[in-house]
Protein backbone atom coordinates (compact mmCIF):
# COMPACT_ATOMS: atom_id res chain seq x y z
CA UNK A 1 0.00 0.00 0.00
CA UNK A 2 1.22 3.58 -0.69
CA UNK A 3 1.12 5.69 2.59
CA UNK A 4 -0.26 8.88 0.41
CA UNK A 5 0.18 11.32 3.65
CA UNK A 6 3.70 10.95 3.54
CA UNK A 7 3.76 11.06 -0.20
CA UNK A 8 1.79 13.98 0.18
CA UNK A 9 4.39 15.38 2.50
CA UNK A 10 6.99 14.49 0.18
CA UNK A 11 5.55 16.64 -2.88
CA UNK A 12 4.32 19.88 -0.93
CA UNK A 13 7.96 19.91 0.84
CA UNK A 14 9.23 20.27 -2.36
CA UNK A 15 6.94 22.44 -4.25
CA UNK A 16 7.04 24.99 -0.53
CA UNK A 17 10.94 24.52 -0.13
CA UNK A 18 10.76 23.47 3.39
CA UNK A 19 9.11 20.87 6.12
CA UNK A 20 7.67 24.16 7.88
CA UNK A 21 5.66 25.68 5.27
CA UNK A 22 4.59 21.88 4.24
CA UNK A 23 2.79 21.54 7.49
CA UNK A 24 1.55 25.45 7.37
CA UNK A 25 -0.32 23.82 3.63
CA UNK A 26 -1.44 20.36 5.04
CA UNK A 27 -2.27 21.76 8.23
CA UNK A 28 -0.06 19.50 10.60
CA UNK A 29 2.97 20.70 12.75
CA UNK A 30 6.44 20.27 11.02
CA UNK A 31 6.99 17.57 13.69
CA UNK A 32 4.37 15.20 11.81
CA UNK A 33 5.99 16.27 8.73
CA UNK A 34 9.53 15.12 9.66
CA UNK A 35 8.25 11.86 11.04
CA UNK A 36 6.08 11.17 7.65
CA UNK A 37 9.18 11.32 5.27
CA UNK A 38 11.40 9.58 7.56
CA UNK A 39 9.47 6.57 7.70
CA UNK A 40 8.96 6.72 4.05
CA UNK A 41 12.33 7.09 3.44
CA UNK A 42 13.89 3.98 5.81
CA UNK A 43 11.12 2.26 4.24
CA UNK A 44 12.36 2.49 0.87
CA UNK A 45 15.95 2.50 1.78
CA UNK A 46 16.61 5.66 0.00
CA UNK A 47 16.56 9.58 0.61
CA UNK A 48 13.84 11.39 -0.93
CA UNK A 49 14.17 14.84 0.39
CA UNK A 50 17.65 17.29 0.05
CA UNK A 51 17.31 19.24 3.49
CA UNK A 52 18.57 22.62 2.46
CA UNK A 53 17.25 25.95 1.75
CA UNK A 54 15.35 25.39 0.00
CA UNK A 55 14.75 21.50 0.47
CA UNK A 56 14.73 19.83 -3.07
CA UNK A 57 13.84 16.30 -4.30
CA UNK A 58 16.53 13.24 -5.08
CA UNK A 59 15.57 11.67 -7.94
CA UNK A 60 13.77 9.25 -6.39
CA UNK A 61 12.10 11.78 -4.62
CA UNK A 62 11.43 13.41 -8.31
CA UNK A 63 9.30 10.00 -9.45
CA UNK A 64 7.63 10.59 -6.29
CA UNK A 65 6.37 14.40 -6.99
CA UNK A 66 5.12 13.51 -10.57
CA UNK A 67 2.99 10.43 -9.52
CA UNK A 68 1.87 12.95 -7.00
CA UNK A 69 0.73 15.67 -9.51
CA UNK A 70 -1.21 12.66 -11.14
CA UNK A 71 -2.72 11.83 -8.41
CA UNK A 72 -3.71 15.24 -8.12
CA UNK A 73 -4.93 15.45 -11.76
CA UNK A 74 -6.95 12.08 -11.17
CA UNK A 75 -8.53 13.47 -8.01
CA UNK A 76 -9.64 16.70 -9.39
CA UNK A 77 -11.00 14.72 -11.86
CA UNK A 78 -13.03 12.83 -9.58
CA UNK A 79 -14.27 15.89 -7.44
CA UNK A 80 -15.89 17.50 -9.87
CA UNK A 81 -17.80 14.11 -11.09
CA UNK A 82 -18.46 13.62 -7.45
CA UNK A 83 -18.33 16.45 -5.14
CA UNK A 84 -19.99 15.09 -2.43
CA UNK A 85 -16.45 13.53 -1.98
CA UNK A 86 -14.65 16.38 -0.93
CA UNK A 87 -14.01 16.90 3.02
CA UNK A 88 -14.65 20.00 4.13
CA UNK A 89 -12.55 20.32 6.67
CA UNK A 90 -9.63 18.97 4.52
CA UNK A 91 -7.32 21.98 3.49
CA UNK A 92 -7.88 22.34 -0.79
CA UNK A 93 -4.99 20.85 -2.48
CA UNK A 94 -4.15 22.85 -5.93
CA UNK A 95 -1.97 20.69 -8.28
CA UNK A 96 1.24 22.57 -9.39
CA UNK A 97 2.55 21.76 -12.83
CA UNK A 98 5.99 21.08 -13.14
CA UNK A 99 7.06 22.12 -16.55
CA UNK A 100 10.21 22.92 -18.24
CA UNK A 101 10.98 25.47 -21.05
CA UNK A 102 14.32 27.10 -22.93
CA UNK A 103 15.11 31.07 -21.84
CA UNK A 104 14.36 32.41 -25.25
CA UNK A 105 10.96 30.86 -25.99
CA UNK A 106 9.88 31.98 -22.19
CA UNK A 107 11.08 35.59 -23.39
CA UNK A 108 8.92 35.46 -26.73
CA UNK A 109 6.00 32.94 -26.82
CA UNK A 110 5.89 30.86 -23.96
CA UNK A 111 4.34 32.75 -21.09
CA UNK A 112 1.51 34.20 -23.44
CA UNK A 113 0.54 30.41 -24.22
CA UNK A 114 0.80 29.75 -19.83
CA UNK A 115 -0.98 32.73 -19.41
CA UNK A 116 -4.00 31.53 -21.09
CA UNK A 117 -3.97 28.05 -19.85
CA UNK A 118 -4.33 29.02 -16.13
CA UNK A 119 -6.82 31.48 -17.02
CA UNK A 120 -9.19 29.11 -17.27
CA UNK A 121 -8.11 26.04 -15.03
CA UNK A 122 -7.34 25.43 -11.34
CA UNK A 123 -3.63 24.27 -12.31
CA UNK A 124 -0.43 26.31 -10.85
CA UNK A 125 2.05 26.72 -12.60
CA UNK A 126 6.07 25.88 -11.71
CA UNK A 127 8.05 26.70 -14.95
CA UNK A 128 11.57 25.81 -14.73
CA UNK A 129 14.66 27.17 -17.34
CA UNK A 130 17.09 25.40 -19.39
CA UNK A 131 18.63 24.88 -22.09
CA UNK A 132 16.85 23.66 -25.36
CA UNK A 133 18.78 21.01 -25.70
CA UNK A 134 18.62 19.68 -22.32
CA UNK A 135 15.34 20.25 -21.26
CA UNK A 136 14.45 16.93 -22.02
CA UNK A 137 16.89 15.07 -19.43
CA UNK A 138 14.11 16.98 -17.00
CA UNK A 139 11.69 14.84 -18.75
CA UNK A 140 13.52 11.53 -18.84
CA UNK A 141 14.82 12.82 -14.69
CA UNK A 142 11.25 12.68 -13.87
CA UNK A 143 11.64 16.30 -12.60
CA UNK A 144 8.93 17.62 -15.06
CA UNK A 145 5.69 16.61 -16.62
CA UNK A 146 6.06 18.39 -19.74
CA UNK A 147 8.74 20.41 -21.48
CA UNK A 148 9.60 22.68 -24.74
CA UNK A 149 12.42 20.85 -25.70
CA UNK A 150 14.99 20.84 -28.90
CA UNK A 151 15.14 16.69 -29.29
CA UNK A 152 12.86 15.54 -32.23
CA UNK A 153 12.88 11.87 -31.06
CA UNK A 154 9.93 11.31 -28.05
CA UNK A 155 10.84 10.97 -24.81
CA UNK A 156 10.39 7.70 -23.45
CA UNK A 157 6.70 7.55 -21.90
CA UNK A 158 5.70 11.02 -23.61
CA UNK A 159 3.64 12.77 -26.77
CA UNK A 160 5.31 14.92 -28.92
CA UNK A 161 3.94 17.68 -30.74
CA UNK A 162 6.08 20.10 -32.85
CA UNK A 163 6.01 23.52 -32.53
CA UNK A 164 7.80 25.40 -35.09
CA UNK A 165 11.11 26.83 -35.11
CA UNK A 166 12.86 29.71 -32.95
CA UNK A 167 15.06 31.45 -35.94
CA UNK A 168 17.93 33.10 -34.30
CA UNK A 169 20.55 36.02 -36.51
CA UNK A 170 24.05 36.41 -34.85
CA UNK A 171 23.53 40.14 -34.73
CA UNK A 172 25.85 43.33 -33.42
CA UNK A 173 25.88 47.37 -33.68
CA UNK A 174 26.94 49.02 -36.77
CA UNK A 175 29.37 50.43 -34.84
CA UNK A 176 30.69 46.83 -32.90
CA UNK A 177 30.79 45.32 -36.42
CA UNK A 178 33.15 48.86 -38.13
CA UNK A 179 35.85 48.51 -34.58
CA UNK A 180 36.37 44.40 -34.91
CA UNK A 181 35.34 43.50 -38.28
CA UNK A 182 36.55 46.42 -40.50
CA UNK A 183 37.57 44.12 -43.33
CA UNK A 184 34.66 41.78 -43.20
CA UNK A 185 33.28 38.74 -40.53
CA UNK A 186 36.55 36.63 -41.03
CA UNK A 187 37.62 33.97 -39.26
CA UNK A 188 40.56 35.49 -37.83
CA UNK A 189 38.37 38.42 -36.78
CA UNK A 190 35.55 36.29 -34.68
CA UNK A 191 38.77 34.65 -32.99
CA UNK A 192 39.45 38.75 -31.70
CA UNK A 193 35.62 39.70 -31.32
CA UNK A 194 33.80 39.16 -27.92
CA UNK A 195 30.48 37.53 -28.39
CA UNK A 196 28.01 37.12 -25.77
CA UNK A 197 26.73 33.74 -24.38
CA UNK A 198 23.91 32.14 -22.27
CA UNK A 199 25.77 30.04 -20.02
CA UNK A 200 28.01 27.13 -20.61
CA UNK A 201 25.42 25.10 -22.25
CA UNK A 202 24.07 27.78 -24.87
CA UNK A 203 25.80 26.53 -28.03
CA UNK A 204 24.38 28.65 -30.51
CA UNK A 205 27.24 31.12 -30.92
CA UNK A 206 29.74 27.84 -31.70
CA UNK A 207 26.76 26.27 -33.92
CA UNK A 208 26.32 29.26 -36.52
CA UNK A 209 30.24 29.74 -36.14
CA UNK A 210 30.49 26.11 -37.64
CA UNK A 211 27.64 26.73 -39.99
CA UNK A 212 29.44 30.06 -41.39
CA UNK A 213 33.20 28.82 -41.40
CA UNK A 214 32.51 25.37 -41.57
CA UNK A 215 34.48 24.34 -38.77
CA UNK A 216 35.08 25.37 -35.13
CA UNK A 217 36.45 28.37 -33.84
CA UNK A 218 37.73 29.95 -30.40
CA UNK A 219 36.46 33.35 -29.52
CA UNK A 220 36.60 35.37 -26.69
CA UNK A 221 33.07 35.71 -24.74
CA UNK A 222 31.31 37.29 -21.99
CA UNK A 223 28.93 35.16 -20.26
CA UNK A 224 24.94 36.96 -19.31
CA UNK A 225 22.28 34.74 -18.62
CA UNK A 226 18.78 36.64 -19.74
CA UNK A 227 17.23 36.70 -22.83
CA UNK A 228 16.18 40.74 -22.42
CA UNK A 229 19.50 41.41 -21.15
CA UNK A 230 21.06 39.53 -23.68
CA UNK A 231 19.63 41.73 -26.40
CA UNK A 232 20.80 45.04 -24.31
CA UNK A 233 24.08 43.89 -24.25
CA UNK A 234 24.11 43.50 -28.28
CA UNK A 235 22.36 46.64 -28.36
CA UNK A 236 24.70 48.48 -26.36
CA UNK A 237 27.80 47.07 -28.14
CA UNK A 238 29.13 44.73 -25.69
CA UNK A 239 29.42 42.16 -28.21
CA UNK A 240 27.82 39.77 -30.99
CA UNK A 241 25.25 37.33 -29.72
CA UNK A 242 22.87 35.06 -31.15
CA UNK A 243 19.18 36.71 -30.97
CA UNK A 244 15.96 35.27 -31.50
CA UNK A 245 14.07 37.38 -34.46
CA UNK A 246 11.39 38.30 -32.17
CA UNK A 247 12.98 39.74 -29.48
CA UNK A 248 15.54 41.51 -32.40
CA UNK A 249 13.20 42.45 -35.09
CA UNK A 250 12.69 46.53 -34.09
CA UNK A 251 16.48 46.70 -33.65
CA UNK A 252 17.27 45.45 -36.94
CA UNK A 253 14.71 47.05 -38.83
CA UNK A 254 16.03 50.55 -37.24
CA UNK A 255 19.44 50.14 -38.00
CA UNK A 256 20.25 49.68 -33.96
CA UNK A 257 21.78 46.23 -34.74
CA UNK A 258 22.82 44.16 -37.92
CA UNK A 259 23.53 41.01 -39.09
CA UNK A 260 27.44 39.93 -38.84
CA UNK A 261 26.77 38.29 -42.07
CA UNK A 262 23.12 38.74 -44.17
CA UNK A 263 21.24 35.81 -44.74
CA UNK A 264 23.11 33.38 -42.18
CA UNK A 265 19.81 32.74 -39.02
CA UNK A 266 19.88 29.69 -36.87
CA UNK A 267 17.06 27.88 -37.05
CA UNK A 268 16.40 25.78 -34.07
CA UNK A 269 13.17 23.23 -34.16
CA UNK A 270 11.13 22.96 -31.33
CA UNK A 271 9.32 20.33 -29.82
CA UNK A 272 6.21 19.79 -26.93
CA UNK A 273 7.15 16.93 -24.91
CA UNK A 274 4.50 15.47 -22.53
CA UNK A 275 4.17 12.84 -20.26
CA UNK A 276 1.85 10.30 -21.90
CA UNK A 277 -0.32 9.29 -18.19
CA UNK A 278 -0.79 13.02 -17.91
CA UNK A 279 -1.19 14.10 -21.88
CA UNK A 280 -5.18 13.37 -22.01
CA UNK A 281 -5.69 15.44 -18.77
CA UNK A 282 -3.69 18.47 -19.88
CA UNK A 283 -5.41 18.64 -23.74
CA UNK A 284 -5.84 22.24 -23.21
CA UNK A 285 -2.28 23.70 -22.28
CA UNK A 286 -1.09 21.24 -25.15
CA UNK A 287 -3.58 22.71 -27.60
CA UNK A 288 -2.48 26.46 -26.23
CA UNK A 289 1.01 25.25 -26.61
CA UNK A 290 0.66 24.54 -30.02
CA UNK A 291 -1.57 27.10 -31.36
CA UNK A 292 0.75 30.00 -29.73
CA UNK A 293 3.89 28.62 -31.11
CA UNK A 294 2.49 27.74 -34.54
CA UNK A 295 1.33 31.92 -34.55
CA UNK A 296 4.65 32.89 -33.16
CA UNK A 297 7.40 31.04 -34.03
Amino acid sequence: MLDYPALRAVATIVQTGSFERAATVLNVTPSAISQRVKQLEERLGTVLIVRGSPCTATEKGEWLCRHMENVGMLEAELFGQLPALVDPDEPRQRVTLQIATNADSLGTWFVEAMSNFAKGSSYLLNIAVDDQDHTAEWLQRGRVIAAVTSLDKPVRGCRRFALGVLRYHATATPGFVACHFPDGVTAEAIRNAPALTFNQKDRLQSSWVRSVFGRDLDYPTHWLPSPQSFVEASVSGMGWGMNPTQLTGEHLASGRLVELVPDTPLDVPLYWQINRLAADRLADLTREIVTVAKRRL
